[in-house]
């Protein structure tokens, strides 16, 4: 059976109670390992193209599929440990013979290949198959075991079993209510998809929460997208960082174009008559204009929730070009986020792609309500299963595993 091509959905689970000591809590290597090397993911639009979503109706027969195939991997002996040495065209036949099986374990290879005369030779069938591996676990697909790799499938299977079942009521609860079309951004991937009626449209890059600033999980709908905003700093960003950054830099507010009312709406103030080491960060109102320094970059994206969370643009995009990508006070950046507006605007009010730069070179603010809102889910996903047979594993960055999280704000962790 090949797990990644012919994962057999729908076959029943049984469901198995297990300890998280017992298994350890992490669902892959640690965040900083993972972050190391080129740039795993990228944005791209691939409507068309027939790649399965993470998020469909179809998930949840998905991931009971995998939680079947995972238990009887569990139940025959899980699968190898790989040992440190090289696992390529140069290794020992014993060692690519092991790096085999535990690829055949998991599905990736058919078992017929450990008894081909290539069983011990690094052969284009596996380099495929350790591609398809990395690819299922947000790695650089190169077909290279390197260390990222190797310690992502001396993961057991145990814990691989036991985060597929951790997800399960994560999966079943954004899928319900989800409408037919949707913004799925999963936190521990890093990255957002564009559906409409179970077809991926595109996928982004993106930039979530700190490990001390968590994204929250929630389900929403779009209201609004507003061109241009400016941005009225929340009172722990101002105590955070900008305070810091003023007391610093005396010019720091006007070099950021950022003004300090009294009240929402209040006049402004001269910011050096104040003494901000004695001063509540709520005290006053900073708010930044519209352009090249705005912290919402050109565009934002609204959608009603307690959190006070949204999508935008950002002004330091190179944090799309990295795999660090757990560096924002909570809200979401999206990388080429003009394709995510055309798509969320879908041709209303006449709207394509080639309006975005001239509102955008208004430098005025423009908002913009949406009537076929698509849903939005930012999920904490560390498993899934796709209807193409994909299973899907990626860090538990925010160490929750084990704690019956599915919906709200995440605990803050103490960065490092």
């Amino acid at each position: 059976m090949q797990l990644a091509a012919t994962l057999p959905l729908g076959l029943p689970a049984r469901a198995l109670a297990q300890d998280p000591a017992s298994v350890g809590s992490i669902t892959s290597i640690a965040p900083r390992i993972a972050m190391q090397g080129k740039l795993a993911t990228k944005t791209e639009i691939l409507a068309g193209q027939g790649q399965a979503p993470m998020l469909t109706l179809g998930s949840m027969e998905a991931l009971k599929g995998a939680i079947s195939m995972y238990d009887e991997i569990v139940a025959g002996g899980g699968w190898p440990v790989l040992p440190p040495g090289r696992y390529d065209s140069t290794a020992k036949p014993a060692a690519l013979t092991l790096l085999r099986q535990r690829l055949v374990r998991e599905g990736y290879l058919d078992f017929d290949t450990l008894t081909s005369p290539q069983a011990g030779r690094m052969d284009a069938g596996m380099i495929a198959a350790i591609r398809s591996f990395q690819y299922n676990h947000g790695a650089l697909p190169t077909g290279k075991v390197d260390e990222r790799t190797r310690q992502e499938m001396n993961i057991s299977a145990e814990a691989r079993l036991y985060t597929l079942q951790e997800n399960q009521p994560r999966v079943m609860e954004h899928m319900r209510d989800l409408g037919p079309r949707y913004i799925a951004v999963n936190i521990p991937g890093a990255q957002l998809e564009t559906v409409e009626l179970g077809q991926l449209y595109s996928r982004h890059n993106v930039v979530v929460g700190k490990l001390d600033r968590p994204t929250p999980s929630l389900k929403s709908r779009v209201s609004d997208i507003l061109f241009n905003p400016t941005w009225n700093s929340p009172a722990s960003i101002v105590q955070k960082d900008i305070i810091p950054k003023m007391m610093e830099d005396p010019g720091y507010l006007q070099k950021m174009n950022i003004h300090v009312l009294d009240g929402v709406n209040g006049p402004e103030i001269d910011p050096a008559s104040v003494n901000w080491q004695l001063t509540p960060p709520d005290r006053f109102v900073f708010v930044q204009d519209p352009g090249d320094h705005n912290a919402l970059g050109t565009v934002k994206i609204n959608f009603p929730n307690k959190f006070m969370v949204y999508m935008h643009d950002t002004p330091h995009r190179e944090l799309f070009a990295t795999n660090d990508r757990w560096e924002s006070s909570g809200c979401v950046r999206v990388d080429k986020v003009k394709h995510l507006i055309t798509w969320v605007m879908n041709g209303q009010d006449g709207y394509d792609e080639t309006n975005f730069d001239p509102i955008i070179a208004t430098r005025q603010p423009q908002q913009v309500k949406i009537h076929n809102a698509p849903d939005v889910r930012f999920m904490y996903l560390t498993a899934w299963a796709t209807e193409d047979g994909r299973v899907n594993f990626r860090p538990d960055v925010y160490k929750l595993e084990g704690k019956g999280f599915i919906l709200g704000q995440p605990e803050p962790l103490l960065a490092g």
